[in-house]
């Protein structure tokens, strides 16, 4: 099995703030994501690229993905943010806006040309409709030369909302059809696939009740926008004990000498079938990759 990285939570911070970066070298998150893009003003664009670039390379993140948000290659920052994250030792690059196969060509092309090892995987915003109509097709994407960098699609609820005029609402009704558009799509080329933020600072319930449904959607995890969102996103798209003790007695009962070569079982008076203890080794797989990541 391939290995599983865990991303239940991955959090946006500002590249402008020195104080944030250095704070996520503590914090119990999984991923984050430094901000090139949203969160810096205009006058700030450069100064930010060369304070989030000094910090990935002086590291200490430990066991946390590192990727940086950069601008669209169309804005004046884009290339520059490229030719700077190419080759910073970040884990990914985010890549805003992302409509077409092209533009993951174009990312890939660039990427190559500047030298960026084959380790800096490409994660990408889908948060216009193109990038609804176009999902399948992107995901498929493989960019040239370096082969296939894509590794992660990053759902951009707040973009998507203010593009299609769309309320975001409490269960998300209208966003439904996108949403799972997306997850299939990931699906169907094995990438990760990471929930929109919920922008609600104090309602803790919805955020808790957003993180669910992202989690039963198939979602690998959830962008957020505070330190406290935390420990939540970290609850919620990871098993419970309930979760990993059934899925090891599945994989156990599988590899039972009497069960050898069956493709179904009865166990604990309901039946299991050899896709089931597919689904476990995913589920212990994880839960042991959360455990290795201790505190951190």
């Amino acid at each position: 099995m391939t290995d599983i990285r865990p991303r239940r939570s991955v959090l946006y911070m500002p590249g402008s703030n020195a104080r944030a970066l250095e704070k996520a070298k503590t914090l119990p998150v999984d991923t984050v994501i430094f901000d090139l893009e949203d969160a810096v003003a205009p006058e700030q664009k450069e100064s930010a690229r060369e304070q989030v670039i000094a910090a990935v390379k002086a590291g200490g993140y430990g066991p946390r993905e590192v990727v940086v948000r950069m601008n669209p290659l169309s804005a004046p920052w884009g290339i520059g943010d490229l030719e700077a994250i190419a080759t910073s030792g970040a884990d990914a690059i985010l890549v805003p806006k992302a409509e077409t196969v092209d533009d993951v060509m174009a990312i890939g092309r660039v990427l190559s040309r500047l030298g960026a090892p084959t380790e800096l995987a490409i994660w990408l915003m889908m948060e216009t409709p193109r990038a609804v109509l176009n999902a399948g097709d992107i995901a498929e994407a493989v960019e040239e030369d370096a082969g296939r960098r894509l590794d992660a699609l990053v759902i951009g609820t707040n973009d998507l909302a203010k593009e299609t005029r769309t309320r975001i609402v409490p269960g998300r009704a209208t966003m439904m059809p996108w949403l799972m558009t997306f997850v299939a799509a990931a699906r169907a080329n094995d990438l990760a696939i990471i929930d929109g933020v919920f922008n609600d600072l104090d309602d803790a319930d919805g955020f808790a009740a957003e993180c669910r449904q992202g989690r039963d959607l198939g979602m690998d995890g959830k962008t957020l926008i505070h330190p406290k969102q935390i420990e939540e996103a970290n609850r919620a798209f990871a098993p419970s004990e309930e979760e990993i003790e059934e899925a090891r007695a599945v994989i156990a009962a599988f590899e039972a000498p009497e069960n050898a070569g069956k493709g179904a079982i009865s166990l604990n008076g309901r039946m299991v079938e050899r896709l089931h203890a597919e689904i476990a080794e995913k589920t212990v797989a994880l839960a042991d990759a959360i455990a290795a990541r201790g505190g951190a």
